[in-house]
């Protein structure tokens, strides 16, 4: 079973930027989808980001135009580049298939704090 371990999350003034980078313990060549969640303090976990095998994208409308997620499959490595952030994107970022329970899911790891602050 694949396992994600996430990094890159920091404290950041608003309008600041982050990129996090997921690490996978394996092979995600054959993973159609992968994803960014964040969970926020007193919120349900959030998917933010998706992108496919064959590069098709989405995001949620909250971190449209701000976050932009890539995957390199040779590196078994999945990025969300993160600029522009707004306070409401403070939260715990994990990485994963959009879907639990799909084929590739994995352990929920640590996840990455990311702290937008003033």
């Amino acid at each position: 079973q694949v396992r994600f371990v996430e990094s890159g999350g920091g404290l950041v003034q608003p309008g600041g930027s982050l990129r996090l980078s997921c690490a996978a313990s394996g092979s995600i060549f054959s993973i159609y989808a992968l994803g960014w969640h964040r969970q926020a303090p007193g919120k349900q976990r959030e998917l933010v980001a998706v992108i496919t095998s064959g590069g098709i994208t989405n995001y949620a409308e909250s971190v449209k135009g701000r976050f932009t997620i890539s995957r390199d499959n040779a590196k078994n490595t999945v990025y969300l580049q993160m600029n522009n952030l707004k306070p409401e994107d403070t939260a715990v970022y994990y990485c994963n298939t959009p879907e639990t329970g799909s084929p590739g899911f994995g352990p929920w790891g640590q996840g990455t704090q990311v702290t937008v602050s003033s």
